[in-house]
């Protein structure tokens, strides 16, 4: 099982990233503007009503709309979506499903989202 810790340390470690003031959110900055690639689940409790933080579930960026399709239809008890998310690249996971083994990689991969890899020189 995953913490809101586990995932704080994780993305932290991550060279230019931050984590907002107000929400549990985290970000890149990429030549001077900032992107979420992780962020706490607002979930519509009530219709018609603010949505509110579900700390027990974090969306995280993924890099195309194909992985976010591969991760649900692998372990769906871990990786869902809902009706907000159709057309972003981003899966919802459920923190007390999924190991910090797990968790690690699919944190690494969402920086990656915006960062890109070093160039090989010549």
């Amino acid at each position: 099982m995953a913490t809101q810790a586990d995932v704080r340390r994780i993305i932290l470690a991550l060279p230019d990233t931050a984590e907002a003031a107000s929400d549990f959110a985290f970000s890149v900055t990429v030549k001077g503007k900032v992107k979420g690639i992780a962020w706490v689940w607002k979930e519509r409790v009530v219709p018609k009503q603010p949505r509110v933080p579900n700390h027990g579930v974090l969306a995280v960026r993924v890099a195309n709309l194909r992985d976010k399709d591969l991760l649900i239809s692998s372990e769906p008890e871990k990786y869902f979506t809902e009706p907000h998310y159709n057309g972003f690249p981003a899966v919802l996971v459920r923190l007390v499903k999924v190991r910090v083994a797990e968790l690690r990689p699919l944190l690494a991969e969402a920086h990656q989202c915006f960062v890109s890899p070093p160039r090989k020189r010549s």
